[in-house]
């Protein structure tokens, strides 16, 4: 789910969903923000970021995204780690250890939270978090 444009904070945007999908995003959000409490809640792109930075492309083209994002979509939950070390994007990188879900270069998708291996995205994030950009 996209944020509508009232919704301005994390809490608005939790309080916001239908309540399976609040339990799951609140516990997820409560456990990013204890193992990576520099990066910063806020809404960006509509849904929840963490850690919120602005970059350039060689081209030219800029802007502002977060390291770590979260959303409610309509058929799963979606976590996106954009981050990459020396070898690749951490998520493509770590997709056999995620647990039961969908992964993309930085897109990590699944139904229900005890499909996540929630131990290896927090050391992930952790990462994440040390990680120049």
């Amino acid at each position: 789910m996209q944020a509508t444009p009232d919704i301005k904070t994390p809490t608005q945007y939790l309080a916001s969903l239908p309540p399976d999908r609040k339990k799951a995003l609140t516990t997820l959000h409560r456990a990013i923000r204890k193992a990576a409490p520099d990066l910063k809640p806020l809404i960006i792109h509509g849904m929840i970021g963490y850690g919120k930075y602005h970059y350039t492309y060689a081209s030219g083209r800029e802007g502002d995204t977060a390291i770590v994002s979260l959303a409610s979509q309509k058929q799963h939950i979606t976590l996106y780690l954009m981050a990459c070390d020396d070898t690749g994007y951490l998520a493509e990188q770590n997709k056999d250890r995620l647990g039961k879900v969908s992964v993309g270069k930085s897109c990590i998708r699944f139904k229900k939270l005890e499909d996540l291996n929630l131990d290896v995205v927090l050391e992930l994030i952790q990462k994440a978090e040390q990680l120049p950009l």
